[in-house]
């Protein structure tokens, strides 16, 4: 397993970043149509299309998945996406015509010092093209797509995944844009609120501190400094959880909502007035679950658990670019 969410069969994605713009895309390509829901839990989303996710709506499966930078402006990434699958004859079929389903959302990064000044026509069209173009089981996590231009408290935020396998074989997958208004790290300490969940020592093996820092319980946020006030409203983390345990519409919308668990568990606070938090669920159906209540509670443990260490690597391989408000966690911490 490459510990990316491309562990599971189906499953593709792709990135395309615009350095200059300090912002980018990521999508998620199906295969095959696939389940999905998902839940927000932040105060401030930017969606499209997640109307016809909810459990009670008409369309079951979906084509694609997007996030991406650039706020409102950012939602034209689906487009491209779209455009790209109705090439490829993707799509819901209405009469003669195929619409590839393709819901979206967006975090805010117009704000991180890169130049926004594009003219009539936003880029967010073409990202989206050009993600879906480049979609594979292989892509870079840190300063990429829609985690090219985020930050969190102090720090550069970024893309991140990480995948795993259950005992009865079911494989789970992550994939995140980290753009919290709190941060990820416990007080001033490198440590990772993820900690307890770490495989293989995927965002430096710290573990724990020895001790716990006086400022642990203290809320961090970007607000907390004339420096980071510039970005105070540049939030929101955007997240992707799979399975190829096979799950109905609200299986699905109970799997975001737990997933959500993820985000309280590497993010200190989470959840605020100030971010769009939203967790997309989807499911490719590959594989039965035991059936009993117990195998849906530990695969909706092991999602929060499998989010958290996503975002704790897209915090840890976020890369240093031109004209960055913050520094990467490699630049402040990683001597």
């Amino acid at each position: 397993m490459k510990n990316l969410i491309t562990d599971i069969d189906g499953i593709l994605v792709g990135s395309a970043t615009d350095e200059t713009l300090k912002s980018g895309t990521t999508t998620l390509i199906c295969e095959e149509p696939m389940v999905a829901s998902y839940a927000v839990l932040g105060g401030a989303p930017g969606t499209r299309d997640t109307d016809l996710l909810a459990p009670d709506q008409t369309v079951e499966r979906i084509d694609a998945l997007t996030l991406s930078g650039g706020s409102a402006f950012g939602l034209d990434a689906a487009g491209g996406v779209q455009a790209l699958l109705k090439e490829q004859g993707r799509g819901f079929v209405v009469g003669p015509v195929s619409v590839p389903i393709v819901p979206a959302a967006i975090l805010f990064d117009l704000a991180n010092g890169g130049d926004k000044n594009w003219g009539q026509k936003s880029p967010y069209w073409d990202l989206g093209w050009q993600a879906a173009e480049q979609a594979s089981s292989d892509f870079a996590l840190g300063s990429h797509g829609a985690g090219s231009g985020a930050l969190i408290a102090g720090l550069k935020g970024g893309l991140g995944s990480a995948s795993m396998r259950t005992a009865s074989g079911i494989t789970i997958g992550a994939l995140v844009a980290v753009n919290a208004l709190g941060q990820a790290t416990m007080g001033d300490s490198p440590n990772f609120w993820a900690a307890p969940f770490e495989q293989n020592e995927e965002f430096g093996g710290l573990g724990l501190p020895v001790a716990m820092p006086h400022d642990v319980a203290q809320p961090k946020t970007k607000m907390d400094s004339m420096q980071e006030a510039r970005g105070q409203n540049s939030n929101t983390t955007i997240g992707i959880i799979a399975t190829d345990a096979r799950l109905t519409k609200a299986a699905a919308r109970r799997l975001a909502i737990m997933a959500h668990d993820g985000f309280a568990r590497a993010l200190w606070p989470s959840h605020t007035p100030m971010d769009g938090d939203l967790i997309f669920a989807l499911s490719t159906g590959a594989k039965d679950l035991p059936d009993n209540d117990r195998a849906f509670i530990e695969l909706g443990a092991h999602a929060a658990a499998t989010m958290a260490r996503a975002i704790a690597r897209g915090i840890y391989e976020a890369q240093p670019r031109a004209n960055d408000i913050f520094p990467t966690w490699q630049q402040k911490f990683g001597k």
